[in-house]
C-alpha cells in the first residue's frame, strides 16, 4: 500500500445494466497493463451499493509517472477493452499526505471474538 507522498487516482465508474459481472472479469484480466507499470504501486476496484458504480483506485509514485502512463499506448489499450461496458465515469487525482498503518493483525472474527 502507498504512503504519504504517493498520487492517487480515483475513477468513478457506471457499467451498463446487466455488464457488471463481465466488467469485473475483464477488469481483473487485463488489470496487470497498469499494475505491471513500473510506477504503479497498485490498484483497486470496489463495487458501490450504488447499482452499476464502480470506483477504481490506483496509486502511482508521483504525478508525473501517472501522466506519463496515461499517455501511453499500453493505458490506450486498457481503456479500449473497458470501455464497452461503461455508459459514464469521473475522475478524482489526489496527492496523499499521511499515512497511518494498521497495528491490527490479519485474524478471523471467530479468533477475535475467541481471544476477546
Amino acid at each position: 500500500m502507498a504512503g504519504a507522498g504517493a498520487f492517487r487516482v480515483m475513477l468513478r465508474m457506471q457499467i451498463k445494466p446487466g455488464a457488471e459481472d463481465e466488467f469485473e472479469r475483464v477488469w481483473t484480466e487485463i488489470g496487470d497493463s497498469v499494475t505491471s507499470h513500473p510506477a504503479n504501486l497498485g490498484q483497486w476496484l470496489s463495487r458501490s451499493e450504488e447499482k452499476g458504480v464502480y470506483y477504481i483506485v490506483s496509486d502511482w509514485v508521483d504525478e508525473a509517472r501517472f501522466r506519463e502512463f496515461e499517455t501511453s499506448r499500453r493505458h490506450l489499450d486498457h481503456r479500449q477493452k473497458l470501455h464497452p461496458f461503461r455508459t459514464g465515469g469521473t475522475m478524482t487525482t489526489m496527492q496523499v499526505v499521511a499515512f497511518l498503518p494498521s497495528s491490527a493483525t490479519a485474524v478471523t472474527h471467530a479468533e477475535w471474538e475467541a481471544a476477546r
